[in-house]
């Protein structure tokens, strides 16, 4: 059961947002969000109303059953009421639950999403730079913005690392499911006996946080300089442009050297760094809250996944809620990455309503 004053409060709110909204005295910024807070409430308004209206009508329509002297067709039709009203109040009741559920502020922010080679040699390189190419497809496809911030490439074409920012609308609840280690089954090209090889790479995905999320001291960072150096250690620059940013309070180092600029290079350091001190003081947060809580991303080691592309088989599975797509190849062109999401996104409103009603 939803206690009925956060139900009236859901009501209260929106006749207040509406009024506000039709005033003069709100500005432009807070007009934007309390329309977008309106239109929330507007989706389960109805719902709200005959949640709070339930009881009354439950009574009258039993009092008709009830009544003796009542016409049986009027009896009948109460019956049938009865039914829909209680079907109603389930699906009213689910759908408030979803409503009421604590939001993640960061899931509508942009995203910065890491991958990096894990257990599996020259493989893992290879694969990691395969899971980048979904996500670019995935990017194209949604017509989200996916820019590069760094890349360290290996032999054959494989990625040792890859740093991104993903830009679009929700893209953090979009993507924040793939955190994790990533698994592939599949024969190596480099494979002469036709044998399959299990490798890993390992996925974070971070909201990208802004200035006004995290506050970062400058007496906080220490920064060093010095020259980018290509494949085997070679100079590639004859300019200290590379910069190296420690975060003195967390102990959290991002190196930067992609650009010729020592300034980009800062700016996309900071870029990194920002982001990766708010999602250590939102794990705070969410370890406070669970003890239990796994971690986003794994070391590497095969063992630790969250998902599995078995390549002979052309299967994807994920671990977490036991779902296998015999599609792989789709899947790795960013056909039907919406139903792998929405089937982790509605096990964990599932897993979350679950805790709520504890």
């Amino acid at each position: 059961m939803i206690p009925i004053d956060k139900v009236r409060e859901i009501i209260s709110k929106h006749e207040l947002i509406e009024r506000e909204l039709s005033s003069d005295k709100i500005d432009k910024k807070n007009f934007a969000k309390k329309s977008k807070e309106y239109s929330a409430l507007n989706e389960v308004l109805n719902n709200a109303k005959q949640y709070i209206s339930f009881e009354e009508t439950e009574k009258e329509l039993k009092k008709i059953i009830d009544d003796n002297n009542s016409e049986q067709e009027m009896r009948d039709l109460a019956k049938v009421e009865l039914d829909e009203l209680l079907q109603n109040k389930i699906l009213n009741e689910k759908k408030l639950k979803l409503f009421l559920l604590p939001k993640d502020e960061a899931d509508e922010k942009n995203a910065i999403i890491e991958i990096r080679a894990g257990t599996g040699g020259l493989e893992a390189s290879l694969f990691a730079a395969d899971l980048f190419k979904m996500y670019e497809k995935v990017s194209n496809k949604k017509k989200w913005l996916l820019e590069l911030i760094s890349i360290s490439k290996s032999d054959a074409g494989g990625l040792k690392e890859v740093i991104a920012s993903v830009k679009g609308n929700n893209i953090y609840s979009s993507l924040k499911f793939e955190s994790g280690v990533h698994r592939v089954q599949r024969v190596p090209e480099t494979e002469t006996q036709g044998r399959v090889h299990t490798s890993a790479a390992t996925v974070a995905v971070l909201p990208e946080a802004e200035e006004v999320d995290v506050k970062i001291d400058e007496k906080d960072l220490r920064i060093d300089v010095f020259r980018s150096s290509g494949p085997g250690g070679q100079s590639v620059n004859t300019t200290d442009s590379a910069v190296r940013i420690t975060h003195l309070p967390s102990g959290i180092v991002v190196s930067q050297q992609d650009e010729k600029s020592q300034i980009r290079n800062k700016e996309k350091g900071l870029k990194i760094l920002r982001s990766r001190v708010y999602e250590l003081e939102r794990k705070k947060l969410d370890d406070e809250r669970s003890k239990d809580r796994k971690k986003k991303i794994g070391s590497g080691d095969r063992s630790e996944r969250i998902r599995t592309y078995n390549f002979p088989q052309g299967r994807v599975t994920d671990h977490r809620i036991n779902l296998t797509l015999h599609k792989l190849e789709e899947f790795m062109e960013g056909e039907i990455f919406d139903e792998m999401i929405e089937n982790l996104s509605l096990q964990a409103q599932e897993d979350e309503l679950r805790n709520l009603e504890k």
